[in-house]
């Protein structure tokens, strides 16, 4: 038998932890609703805008399974994955902003709703919540949590920044969403494990799954940001090759420009053309789809994942350990 949990089309195989995630998440979602009800009118309205919005939950749904390598039933596993959810929402309200992103899951981005300085402070707004609920689950979480923003800060820094002239573009790249969006899927993992009561080993364990499934995860956006469409991903294709957002099919179709590749140079000139207009867009994600940039960005991502199923080889047989496996493997074979 196989129950599916709703957040990202995950089958668990065992009928007991499928259902304890299900109720998990639901229990999840109240408390998120909850953390973000303001009685200032503008400040509940804005916060609640993307959990509204929806989302596939993938951070709590981690620390949730996480949580089941021992003790999964511990109130503070619930509080740690709202702590991670607020955290990276925060992180979208900021994102979309720098990127001047239009949609965000199918909806208008925040700053397109209200403004640029209205979305930033919603964002903060959002820190803020999460830091009250981390507060009350002791210092080391406050540790862990504040070491994980200052990552998430180098993270955006660095990718604004763009690469040194003595630094790889793709090993830049790889770093940035290492901070990006490993540092926190590592600590969803970090948290439900650590309040589960897990040792020290299998806490490092999901560490250093939940980093590389993050890379992972992140890596499959750029190959969705080209093959998918609006209905099912809730962005615009190609919005990142408009926003001039480097990734990881467009900086192996620059380095194979310049090291001579005909076809390449020819996908580089569209994307170095005005894409402002829907048609030369179009044009320039269907190029750059098929050069054979954009499937070594797929088998990039499927190595990390494989990679994050490899880190997992200590921890012992069962549904749990089954169910990070086919975690680490979702990340990667979506279409949103």
């Amino acid at each position: 038998m196989s129950a599916v949990t709703a957040s990202l089309d995950l089958p668990v195989a065992d009928a007991a932890l499928a259902e304890s995630v299900r109720v998990g998440l639901a229990a999840v979602e109240a408390r998120l609703r909850a953390a973000v009800q303001h009685n200032d009118k503008l400040a509940d309205s804005a916060s609640r805008h993307l959990i509204e919005a929806g989302g596939k939950r993938v951070r709590p749904m981690l620390t949730l399974l996480a949580g089941h390598l021992a003790d999964g039933d511990r109130a503070e596993i619930i509080e740690a994955a709202v702590v991670v959810e607020l955290t990276h929402l925060a992180t979208l309200y900021h994102d979309d902003v720098m990127d001047s992103a239009p949609v965000r899951r199918g909806a208008p981005a925040a700053h397109q709703v209200w403004g640029n300085t209205v979305a930033i402070l919603t964002g903060d707004l959002l820190f803020a919540r999460a830091s009250v609920i981390v507060a009350d689950l002791g210092p080391d979480a406050v540790r862990i949590q504040a070491s994980t923003f200052e990552r998430l800060c180098l993270g955006q820094m660095h990718e604004t920044v763009g690469p040194g002239d003595d630094e790889d573009p793709v090993e830049h790249y790889l770093q940035v969403l290492g901070d990006k969006t490993g540092s926190l899927i590592a600590t969803a993992g970090r948290f439900g494990a650590l309040f589960a009561g897990c040792s020290d080993d299998v806490i490092d364990v999901m560490v250093r799954y939940g980093e590389r499934v993050g890379v992972a995860f992140q890596l499959a956006d750029d190959v969705i940001d080209l093959a998918s469409d609006t209905g099912e991903s809730g962005k615009t294709p190609g919005t990142d090759l408009r926003e001039g957002v480097p990734t990881l099919p467009v900086l192996l179709v620059r380095r194979a420009a310049s090291e001579g590749d005909l076809d390449a140079v020819a996908v580089v000139a569209m994307l170095d053309a005005d894409l402002s207009e829907d048609a030369a867009l179009a044009e320039a994600v269907a190029a750059l789809g098929r050069h054979p940039a954009t499937a070594a960005a797929r088998d990039e991502a499927t190595r990390w994942a494989q990679e994050a199923v490899a880190v997992l080889d200590p921890l012992p047989e069962g549904p749990v350990k089954q169910a990070l496996r086919t975690f680490a493997e979702a990340a990667v074979v979506r279409t949103r």
